[in-house]
């Protein structure tokens, strides 16, 4: 059967896997969703005997129906190899009463690698089968991680381009050296004089701005998007949930059809949406724990039924969660909006004009699922100190807002269900939060002898990808204000 995908925010638009992926945004600044979230048709305990590799192909093949077999079992080889540091891919470490799974193995030591490896792949693929001739500019605003990921990926990739803007000084000093010492002779990095929201809205409009993309097409020109609200990253994603419930059950640390509840530290909410797409696939998930720093959003949201960003940014030691307008949470307004595309397209307009929207009464039952926990920045360092005099186990910033979320929701509910978290990135990535956050006397030494500090104390090897940019000159320096990002675009296309 061929799955296709429609528009959030227009029933009437409707393409393939590969035109979607190719799109990055539907029209109307809408978002691709599957017509039907599949089914998976292979047993728990036949996931339970496979390497990531194979539950990738397995999940993948019900999503993205219009690829063949080789040129998805392509894709997947190509993605999940010897970048990633451990043929295991993706880790479940106990530590602590939880499971960790660990998603920062990939080349840029975040989550975002899981999805980002295999988008250049999944992309160039999907422009061949629909006899795409246009260079494909992918255009992104990243709060941290996705930009370096994104980067890595499509650097060098032929017929391609990538531009990312992020936020000057709204991102650490590792995530930004990651960035601005980026090669790559298809690759652009801008800061701008804004925070992370900003730069996402420029991005929307530049893929809503139809003279630009007319443009841009008589210029040879056209955009993608590497960002979550690509369904080329949205797939890949709900893999690593299936994987871990697979996992739990070959360790066995629970029974096959025994529920788990997973955990998420939560921004644009495409990773906890992943996660309840893996629970509609057919995986055992209870409850879907969404962790929020103190840009608590969705936690003021899933406790009250009202999405409201019109209040302080706040910038906090977890910035890739440093978010006030989380894109894929549409997704899911969409899904118990009961797919009305002009209902959802009203509460999309309501966010745009005036910041807020409430759901109904009806649309909350739907959510009974959700729980929205948040942690203040206290919180989080100190569980990042607790968890290590505890269990000998560092975990980064992002991955600390979860953990505390998950011993706040067990200590009010007694609820004793197996718990998976989702571990979003390396500490190496975040040195000085993680590093003070267990002894503040650490924060007078350098971000690259708190590298050599935290291997000390960790025993974990220090990755490649913080050696690599120890010494890495700096090769993008462009920054400009949130309202010249179209002007900075259309220079580097040579449209201006």
């Amino acid at each position: 059967m061929n799955l296709l995908y429609k528009s959030t925010r227009n029933n009437d638009e409707k393409v393939t896997a590969s035109q979607a992926i190719l799109k990055g945004l539907a029209d109307q600044g809408g978002l691709f969703v599957p017509e039907t979230i599949p089914a998976l048709d292979v047993p728990v305990e036949e996931l339970a005997r496979m390497d990531y590799q194979q539950v990738a192909y397995e999940v993948m093949k019900l999503f993205l129906t219009d690829f063949t077999d080789e040129e998805l079992r392509y894709c997947i080889r190509s993605a999940y190899d010897s970048k990633f540091d451990t043929p295991l891919i993706a880790p479940l470490v106990e530590k602590d009463g939880a499971n960790y799974l660990e998603l920062f193995h990939g080349a840029t030591i975040a989550f975002k690698d899981m999805a980002l490896s295999i988008l250049p792949y999944l992309l160039t693929t999907s422009a061949k089968k629909n006899h795409v001739t246009n260079e494909i500019v992918i255009l992104t605003a990243t709060s941290g991680d996705t930009g370096k990921a994104a980067l890595a990926g499509f650097a060098d990739v032929p017929g391609t381009r990538i531009i990312v803007f992020y936020p000057k000084n709204g991102v650490s000093p590792i995530q930004e050296k990651q960035m601005v010492t980026q090669k790559g002779d298809n690759t652009y990095v801008i800061g701008i004089h804004g925070n992370f929201d900003d730069a996402q809205t420029g991005v929307k409009q530049m893929f809503n701005n139809r003279e630009l993309c007319s443009a841009m097409d008589r210029a040879g020109y056209q955009f993608s998007s590497a960002n979550s609200i690509n369904v080329g990253r949205l797939v890949p994603q709900v893999v690593y949930y299936v994987y871990a419930y697979a996992q739990m059950v070959a360790k066995g640390r629970i029974r096959n059809g025994e529920p788990i509840n997973v955990v998420v530290p939560t921004g644009n909410f495409g990773n906890i949406l992943a996660a309840f797409y893996a629970k509609n696939m057919g995986i055992p998930i209870a409850k879907l724990v969404c962790a929020s720093n103190e840009n608590k959003v969705l936690y003021d949201f899933f406790e009250t039924g009202r999405y409201d960003r019109n209040r302080e940014f706040i910038l906090t030691s977890s910035p890739s969660m440093d978010i006030l307008i989380s894109s894929n949470l549409e997704r899911l307004i969409y899904r118990i909006a009961g797919e009305d595309a002009r209902k959802n397209l009203q509460f999309m307009n309501d966010l745009s004009e005036k910041g807020i929207y409430t759901i109904t009464p009806e649309m909350r039952e739907q959510l009974s699922d959700f729980v929205g926990k948040y942690a203040s920045e206290e919180e989080t360092a100190e569980v990042i100190r607790e968890v290590y005099e505890a269990a000998d186990y560092i975990m980064d910033t992002h991955t600390a807002v979860a953990a505390k979320a998950y011993k706040k929701y067990a200590a009010e509910t007694g609820d004793p269900t197996p718990t998976v978290i989702a571990s979003t990135a390396s500490p190496y990535k975040f040195t000085r939060a993680v590093m003070t956050a267990i002894d503040p006397a650490y924060d007078s030494k350098s971000d690259f002898e708190l590298v050599d500090e935290l291997h000390r104390l960790s025993g974990v090897p220090v990755p490649r990808a913080i050696d690599e940019i120890r010494s890495a000159p700096v090769l993008h320096d462009t920054v400009c204000g949130k309202e010249q990002m179209q002007e900075v675009v259309e220079r580097i296309l040579g449209l201006r």
